[in-house]
């Protein structure tokens, strides 16, 4: 904020699942996300890799085990944001190829209310690493690799090509490299 006193930030959480038209739409400078896709006029700058990481109550059966599989959620609620399910790692990544469907799934908006029903053992989730390290996910809680190997995705920020050479638009995506470079990248402890 110092270097760029006359540039705003706002955080649109309600553009969230809709965020790269509201980029191409010019609702929204820059997008935080984990598909790159082919658009014209956007550009997709990486930031840093993470694990897609399972949490669970510890009530959960699945909490006792070293890590989970696609069949592990053939009998789970699985709780997660209102995506279509390719654009959710667990599924691109491992259910649909897999051919797994959960036994339901329940989706919610918020970080803090899909931690709260897991936590109550109402469904398991699978949110970013960083997502997690982030969150006051409190005691009851255990996280466990997606797959004995773990998943690991990559993170980029889409910019429209109009912009991405702005000096605040180079710094910012700066900044999210630099920032994942000097957080903590230990395992996450069940």
């Amino acid at each position: 904020r110092q270097d760029y006193p006359d540039v705003d930030i706002d955080i649109r959480p309600g553009l969230a699942f809709r965020a790269l038209k509201a980029l191409v739409d010019e609702e929204v400078d820059i997008v935080i996300s984990s598909d790159p896709e082919d658009i014209p006029g956007v550009e997709f700058h990486q930031l840093f890799p993470y694990a897609p990481t399972f949490l669970a109550a510890t009530a959960n059966p699945l909490s006792r085990k070293d890590y989970v599989d696609a069949q592990d959620f053939s009998d789970q609620t699985l709780i997660t944001y209102p995506v279509e399910r390719t654009r959710l790692d667990i599924f691109s990544q491992l259910l649909i190829p897999a051919k797994i469907e959960p036994k339901l799934i329940r989706q919610v908006e918020l970080t803090a209310v899909m931690l709260m029903l897991v936590g109550a053992n109402k469904g398991v989730a699978v949110l970013p690493d960083w997502v997690i390290r982030s969150a006051d996910v409190g005691d009851g809680l255990v996280t466990l690799p997606v797959t004995k190997q773990g998943l690991v995705r990559q993170l980029y920020a889409a910019v429209r090509r109009d912009d991405e050479a702005k000096p605040f638009m180079e710094r910012f995506i700066a900044l999210g490299k630099e920032g994942q470079a000097h957080a903590k990248r230990q395992p996450l402890s069940p």
